[in-house]
Formats: structure tokens, C-alpha cells, sequence
């Protein structure tokens, strides 16, 4: 991963005012688009935001992507009734252009790793399992003190199942997702074809799931902006999920979306 940077010696990219409306935009979701909730369930979206998005999608001429740790059929159901380009399951699933994007078998180890944390989430309040079929998840939001067990238990898990799986750790959540799957290699992926080929790359995300796509961005010459605090490779800054909504929100309402929309927003 690329040098950690501070908002106070993150700069612009030289060719910012230069770029005007020539974007590619890859938009994370939990604690991004919307506010991260006690528990993935929870999760609110501004009613307008959708048809924003889409609007932008027409104006950036289709190339405009979520890149998420949700399934693509979460997120087609809180974006209905667009259907968006995606990138799910932290790159394990994407879908380009309409075509549905397919799902694996998970396998029997990754079963059992399921039934492991099922079993420590039901014998402790506040702790959440969220199986999303290729990757599982486990949430102890509601339980912090909580914290150091779950983790234990997410590492004897993944070091149970081996290199096919990879432990990915978040904001108050663990996740064993396919060892091949990551938002860095979906962008590029994404980034390789013709609708989004030639553009600068805007990624906005919130969490350590997405520095792997800080960091594809910023060797593409891209933007990189993190939501809210915490050490990033990003190399900008936006205070909220809210700061963001209103930027996106403004420009599908009439304004232009440039890299200084993100920059000022």
C-alpha cells in the first residue's frame, strides 16, 4: 500500500481543472453514500439519491460505478429502480453493462467458518453475522467490548480455511472474502473497459475495506477522497456521507461535476 497521508499534506492532482468533466466515479456505499447503521439491516438512503445517481451516470456517459463489500442484489434493491454498473462483495462480483454478474457456490469451509461465527454471535448480544453467500461477515458494532474476541475468532477462521479466503477487517467488522476479490482490482478491471477507459478515476469510500482502491486510483492519476477520520493512502477528505450527498446532489440538480465538485464539496 501507498504512504499513508494526513488531509494537511494531501495535494490536489496537478491536472484537476484540466479534467472537467472527463471522470469515471466509483462510489462506495456503507458510510459513504449513506451513514454506517448499528447494523447492516438498518441502513437509510436518501430517497433522492438514486435518481441523482443516475442522472450523473447520464452525464459522465454511463461511467459511473458502485464498488461495494454488499451483494449486487442489496444494493440493486436499495437502488431500485436503477441497476447500476457494480462491483460487490469487495470485487468478488461485478456486473458491466446489464449483464448480470455471477455467483459461485460457497464452499463447505467456508460453511463451516459461517456456522463458527453463527454459534459465537448467538452466544453474545450485540454481535451480528451477515452471510452474504461467497464472503461472511462478522459485525460486534453493538458489542465493542467484544471487539478482541471476535477478531481472535475471525483469525482462527480464515487461518482454518486457508488461502482461498482472506480476513478483511473494516469499522467494527471482520469478513472473509475470496482471497482474489479486492475494490482496487475491480476499478482497474472496470477502468480497462470502453465506457470508462480514457477517464481520470474518482474513488470515494470511507473504511480500510476501500485502500486497496485509494491506492489503484492514485497510481491511475486519479482522485482519491476518504469520508470522515482514520489513516488513508487517500489524498483528500470529505467531512460526511452527508457532505458527499449534498455534492452529488447538487450536481444532478443542474451544476457540473468536475473533480472540484469533490474537491469543494
Amino acid at each position: 500500500m501507498s504512504e499513508m497521508l494526513s488531509p494537511e499534506i494531501a495535494e490536489p492532482p496537478a491536472k484537476a481543472a484540466a479534467l472537467t468533466g472527463q471522470i469515471a466515479l466509483f462510489l462506495d456505499f456503507d458510510g459513504t453514500l449513506v451513514e454506517i447503521a448499528p447494523s447492516p439491516e438498518d441502513v437509510k438512503i436518501d430517497r433522492r439519491l438514486p435518481g441523482a445517481l443516475d442522472a450523473l451516470r447520464a452525464r459522465l456517459g454511463g461511467a459511473l460505478a458502485l464498488v461495494s463489500g454488499r451483494p449486487v442484489a442489496f444494493l440493486d434493491e436499495v437502488m431500485t429502480p436503477y441497476r447500476f454498473d457494480t462491483a460487490g462483495l469487495h470485487g468478488a462480483q461485478i456486473r458491466l453493462g446489464g449483464a448480470d454478474a455471477p455467483l459461485a457456490a460457497p464452499s463447505e469451509a467456508l460453511h463451516a467458518a459461517t456456522r463458527k461465527m453463527v454459534r459465537f454471535a448467538n452466544a453474545h448480544i450485540g454481535v451480528i453475522v451477515e452471510d452474504k453467500r461467497q464472503s461472511v461477515a462478522l459485525h460486534w458494532r453493538l458489542a465493542p467490548s467484544l471487539a478482541d474476541e471476535a477478531l481472535a475468532l475471525m483469525e482462527q477462521v480464515s487461518a482454518e480455511i486457508g488461502p482461498s479466503m482472506r480476513l478483511q477487517r473494516g469499522k467494527a467488522v471482520a469478513e472473509l472474502v475470496p482471497a482474489s476479490a479486492s475494490k482496487g482490482g475491480a476499478i482497474d478491471w472496470l477502468l480497462q473497459h470502453e465506457t470508462y477507459a480514457g477517464r481520470t478515476p474518482v474513488f470515494i469510500g470511507d473504511d480500510i475495506t476501500d485502500e486497496d482502491g485509494f491506492s489503484a486510483v492514485n497510481a491511475a492519476g486519479g482522485l482519491s477522497i476518504r469520508i470522515g477520520g482514520g489513516d488513508t493512502c487517500a489524498r483528500h477528505r470529505l467531512a460526511s456521507p452527508t457532505a458527499l450527498r449534498h455534492a452529488l446532489l447538487a450536481a444532478a440538480e443542474g451544476g457540473d461535476l468536475t473533480l472540484d465538485t469533490f474537491l469543494q464539496g
